[in-house]
């Protein structure tokens, strides 16, 4: 082999161009991945420019609504007790004697034994009387009362199962023990909530409560009715989350129709209700269906009561594509909350799209967009049959609450329009 000094520089020089041509001329594929990583690259660039607007708007309509306050609380002469301001620093805290010990509600007495520490005092009040009322009332079970199957469901806050009781096939919601561990008065302020309004409820479209027990963390279960088909949400789209594409034909127009007027028909019942039932988390994946098809309201967990004389409820509570704004803005609501989620979950069995799919907007920049009133879902194209639909759903999503109809005119206008599909 030829070491010459010659041979070795042509050698070397060969390599290095070689390896120039790697990077001066890639290939086609090396092209096509650098761009999809560029891509990439600007989508979650852009994605956290939305999530900073939005944040910022909402800070900024947070701070707007706490200088509401304040100024309520000045004017009424009460802001000096939330302050704390006349001196005295118990006036913010509890009272204790002196030889009080600290206070420990959440945790059982030394001298009970283990049967007895499942009945520990809760840490929420509300908790507690909803657990005394199920005793009361005969709606309260022991976990060896139930025989669980297969897992049929999961969510961040709890697990779903087929299982028999009392001979009986039942649903069963079984909260996670997590769920109480993280904060317990929280979470058992939650299921609270969810059996107060869930044990009040007797109407054919709103998911019937049939027992429940209450033993946090481990043991704290609704019972309700097992129901075999599937939600709205896969009624409508089928499985597979949000795609552009469909593999299949939507149902019916008048099916659609149907299953509209039976959420109405059951958001309906609980605005009549005497204190109003607000479900603040209306959507297609918290509504039901049996064998039938027939509709189920269900997950009352974010549920609240508007009682009479009371103007509105604060909080941001729900998920951001059925949202209404005034709750997006961190605002008072009403139960017309409800109407704006109905609107958009009406155009979506509608036009068989989820809902905002052509702007490819990702949840925080529609919730920024909702807010500032610029944007809403796209509505079906204008025929003899969806442009009667169309007028009603723009007037459910209207910016101006108090304009948004009730559901006792959108159950109307909706028998109307199925008595003409059929």
């Amino acid at each position: 082999m030829d070491s010459s000094p010659t041979n070795t520089w042509r050698t070397r020089h060969g390599f290095r161009g070689r390896i120039t041509g790697l990077f001066s001329s890639p290939s086609p594929s090396h092209h096509q991945h650098s761009d999809e990583v560029v891509a990439k690259l600007k989508e979650e660039v852009q994605k956290q420019r939305d999530l900073k607007e939005t944040y910022k708007a909402r800070l900024e309509s947070t701070q707007a609504y706490l200088r509401f306050c304040l100024e309520v609380a000045q004017e009424n002469g009460f802001l000096r007790l939330m302050s704390g301001s006349n001196g005295n620093d118990e006036a913010c805290s509890p009272r204790r004697d002196a030889g009080d010990e600290p206070a420990t509600a959440c945790a059982a007495d030394d001298d009970e034994d283990e049967e007895d520490a499942a009945e520990a005092p809760a840490c929420d009040p509300y908790f507690a009387a909803t657990r005394d009322l199920s005793v009361q009332q005969g709606w309260s079970v022991a976990p060896d009362e139930i025989e669980l199957h297969e897992m049929i469901g999961q969510g961040s806050t709890a697990v779903v199962y087929r299982a028999t009781w009392r001979g009986l096939d039942v649903a069963v919601k079984w909260m996670r023990a997590e769920f109480f561990l993280a904060n317990p008065s929280r979470g058992e302020a939650f299921v609270a909530q969810e059996l107060d309004a869930l044990s009040r409820q007797r109407h054919p479209h709103v998911l019937r409560l049939m027992a429940a027990c209450l033993r946090p963390p481990a043991s704290c279960f609704l019972l309700t009715e097992l129901l075999t088909g599937a939600t709205l949400a896969q009624w409508l789209h089928g499985d597979g989350g949000r795609r552009r594409e469909r593999r299949r034909p939507p149902p019916p127009l008048v099916d659609r129709v149907s299953r509209a007027l039976e959420i109405a028909l059951a958001m309906r019942y609980l605005h009549d209700q005497t204190p109003t039932v607000v479900h603040r988390d209306l959507k297609p994946s918290n509504v039901l269906l049996d064998g039938d098809s027939r509709v189920r309201v269900a997950d009352f967990g974010h549920a609240r009561f508007l009682p009479d004389g009371t103007e509105a409820l604060t909080g941001e509570t729900g998920t951001y594509v059925y949202m209404a704004p005034e709750i997006i803005r961190c605002e008072p609501y009403t139960e017309k909350c409800d109407v704006y989620s109905f609107g958009i979950i009406l155009n979506e069995l509608v036009t068989a799209e989820h809902p905002y799919i052509d702007t490819g907007y990702g949840p925080s920049k529609i919730a920024l967009e909702v807010a500032d009133g610029k944007l809403r879902p796209k509505l079906a194209e204008r025929d003899v049959n969806s442009s009667v639909l169309n007028d009603l759903i723009c007037g459910t999503w209207d910016a101006d609450p108090s304009k948004r109809p009730s559901f006792a005119t959108v159950t109307s206008a909706l028998r109307e329009i199925k008595e003409q599909l059929m």
